[in-house]
């Protein structure tokens, strides 16, 4: 494959793992407000998917700097992407105030 390719496609795998990371961490963040031990949830999330995420740069990256680094573009900007989508953290929405004539 030509060396363009391949970095694209390595780029690619870092938006897929990126997006595999990120939303695997809001999953738990989800599931760990309702549990009775979010410790554990929070823990062991963090080292599968830490785990997966490390596994994915070795698999891609196979002793090039070049794919590890466009590996690492895409998982961050899957980082940016959902930040995009679900807002900023401590956001809060924006409230109509037409009609509104008391406090809420």
């Amino acid at each position: 494959m030509t060396d363009w390719i391949t970095l694209t496609l390595a780029l690619v795998a870092g938006l897929l793992l990126g997006a595999m990371f990120f939303g695997a961490l809001w999953w738990t963040v989800r599931r760990a407000v309702s549990s009775r031990n979010p410790a554990l949830w929070f823990s062991g999330s963090t080292v599968v998917r830490t785990a997966l995420a490390l596994a994915g740069f070795y698999e891609v990256g196979n002793h090039h700097w070049q794919r590890l680094l466009m590996c690492l573009f895409g998982f961050v900007a899957a980082r940016l992407i959902l930040i995009w989508l679900t807002g900023p953290v401590g956001s809060t929405p924006k409230r109509s105030t037409q009609g509104a004539s008391h406090a809420p």
